[in-house]
């Protein structure tokens, strides 16, 4: 599929105007999700945004559930393409976000360790950066299985946890309770009863490389740093942060240790 972020069309609620600015009061940003639209966070709403983007064709046609479905824009993305979007999360107020600003999504509140759907009922689940925030991650890809009907499709990714929290043993973000590599990720899925039909990663394409060595070695460590001060950001930074597309993340299956965000595609027999 193409690499371009798919245009919004007029009036898709994704598109803030003169109409509907002020509408729908956005989500807060608290560090467990990341929400379209804030300048010095679009690094991270970009690398989340790259795999629906690259995924999106898989959703086409389908009933698609996304477990986890947070600030909404993910679900709505799918919603241009599936002929049905269940979105799901716990947060009460998340729910009522997305039911406000992206009609399209039928919006449910739930748990993801017992999927409040009935076997068999959907054709693809999505999960993008959710199961390194669960407890019992076993518990929700056996649900996600469950739910599936056979030959249907789970769409996963999660940050790799060789290269998001290196040398550690207890993740680095406080909302993560397991982080995961490429194998202890197919390991479970695999325990789940999932065939794992293709494990890839997010890396930093040429630009973000540049940027890199522009900013001490790291970028995301240049924004962290930044983060942590409590101070205003420096202009040049913030730029650099704001200018960041998915065209700068390349989904490459080589070297997958290096990644730096886990994708994978997992089928029910």
């Amino acid at each position: 599929m193409s690499e371009a972020v798919i245009p919004a069309a007029v009036g898709d609620p994704r598109v803030i105007t003169a109409e509907n600015a002020g509408a729908v009061e956005p989500l807060p940003l608290t560090g467990e999700r990341t929400v379209p639209g804030i300048a010095e966070e679009n690094y991270w709403f970009r690398r989340h945004e790259i795999v629906y983007a690259r995924l999106l064709d898989r959703c086409a046609g389908k009933t698609v559930l996304e477990a986890g479905s947070g600030e909404g824009y993910g679900a709505d993305m799918i919603a241009g393409v599936a002929t049905k979007v269940i979105g799901l999360d716990y947060d009460a107020s998340a729910v009522a976000h997305v039911r406000a600003r992206y009609p399209r999504v039928e919006m449910i509140q739930g748990n993801l360790a017992a999927l409040p759907l009935d076997d068999a009922s959907v054709d693809v689940v999505v999960n993008f950066q959710v199961i390194e925030h669960l407890w019992d991650q076993g518990q929700f890809l056996r649900e996600c299985l469950r739910v599936l009907r056979p030959g249907g499709e789970l769409l996963i990714s999660t940050p790799n946890r060789i290269t998001f929290s290196p040398g550690r043993d207890t993740p680095l973000n406080p909302f993560h309770t397991r982080e995961l590599n490429a194998d202890e990720l197919t390991e479970l899925l695999v325990e789940a009863g999932f065939e794992v039909a293709l494990m890839t990663g997010v890396h930093h394409g040429a630009t973000l490389k540049a940027l890199d060595a522009k900013h001490g070695g790291s970028f995301i460590d240049a924004q962290i740093e930044r983060a942590l001060a409590g101070e205003p950001w420096p202009a040049e930074l913030t730029a650099d942060v704001a200018a960041v597309s998915i065209d700068d993340f390349d989904l490459i299956t080589e070297d997958i240790d290096a990644s730096l965000d886990l994708v994978a595609i997992a089928v029910k027999p």
